[in-house]
């Protein structure tokens, strides 16, 4: 809804009438009676004028790990001060986010599961998919480490090692892209998840929270390393297995089809898209860090471990 606006105008000496905000909207009284009916037309044109611009704004669906990280909190002040657009996030797994935009209720993605982000614009519900940046996932666990996983590079030799240790291990449970990498990695190790029994723990929950019920539980997990970094609650957790490229994790951008969605704010929206693979947004993902340690790479950049 556009607030009523509140105008009238005022005479300011030497400089004729201007336009002034005020608490009732009416004319002075120290107008010739002439000027003040003039003007009370004007004020009845009122409540169909914005009080101020209307601000732009695009509605990106993201994952947890890209919001909890920190990411967007260096990101987003950035782009708003360049260009005037305000990015409103919502922050899901990378399944839900996909679902968000394929019903038109976001404007782009930024999300990290290659295969959905390409059935994503198969099916007409996307366009032009980019790539954007990348991190990585580690396994954490405790130092304990009850499973002898510690300095393994190889996800899934180790995490056979939990199942057949049969060691907590919680998972995210939520259809980001997050669990289902950690889904294929089970599969790639011959092993059914869900067939674990009590020791696999499903949350549902984003990426904090299952690092927090992690260390409550002593419980292995697998978490992206941007989010790792900015987690505080470690209590007995420590990384235990890194450097596996297939725990290399990807980051895309895709616009949101306006001739499916033309409620979208499409042009606003490819200003953020070009504006993220930008020279400019590039570094504005290089510069962020959390205790000097860059965590997230834009494309190419990311050194091999």
């Amino acid at each position: 809804m556009i607030p009523r606006a509140r105008i009238v105008l005022a005479p300011r000496p030497g400089r004729g009438l201007s336009l002034a905000d005020t608490a009732t909207g009416d004319p002075p009284l120290s107008l010739p009676i002439s000027r003040r009916l003039a003007l009370a037309a004007l004020l009845a044109l009122a409540p169909v004028l914005p009080a101020t611009a209307q601000e732009r704004a695009i509605t990106l669906a993201s994952t947890t790990s890209t919001e909890q990280s920190g990411l967007f909190g260096h990101l987003l002040p950035i782009f708003q001060r360049e260009t005037g657009i305000a990015v409103r996030v919502v922050a899901v797994g990378t399944g839900q986010a996909l679902a968000i935009g394929a019903k038109g209720d976001a404007d782009a993605l930024l999300v990290h599961d290659r295969a959905g982000e390409d059935k994503f614009v198969a099916d007409g519900h996307g366009l032009d998919r980019r790539d954007v940046m990348a991190n990585d996932f580690v396994i954490v666990g405790p130092a304990a480490d009850p499973a002898g996983i510690k300095g393994g590079r190889d996800a899934t030799d180790a995490l056979a090692r939990i199942a057949k240790a049969k060691a907590p291990f919680a998972s995210r449970g939520d259809d980001s892209g997050t669990n289902r990498t950690e889904l294929r990695l089970w599969k790639k190790a011959g092993i059914e998840a869900r067939g674990l029994g009590s020791g696999y723990r499903e949350l549902g929950q984003g990426m904090g929270p299952t690092l927090n019920a992690a260390a409550a539980m002593d419980a292995y997990t697998l978490t992206d390393r941007a989010t790792w970094a900015n987690f505080k609650n470690r209590q007995n957790l420590v990384i235990l297995v890194q450097g596996d490229p297939a725990l290399f994790n990807p980051y895309g951008s895709i616009l949101v089809n306006p001739s499916k969605n033309p409620q979208i704010h499409a042009a606003d929206a490819k200003i953020w898209h070009e504006w993220l693979t930008s020279e400019r947004g590039r570094a504005a993902i290089a510069s962020f860090t959390i205790n000097g340690e860059q965590l997230f790479f834009p494309t190419g950049t990311m050194p091999t471990q």
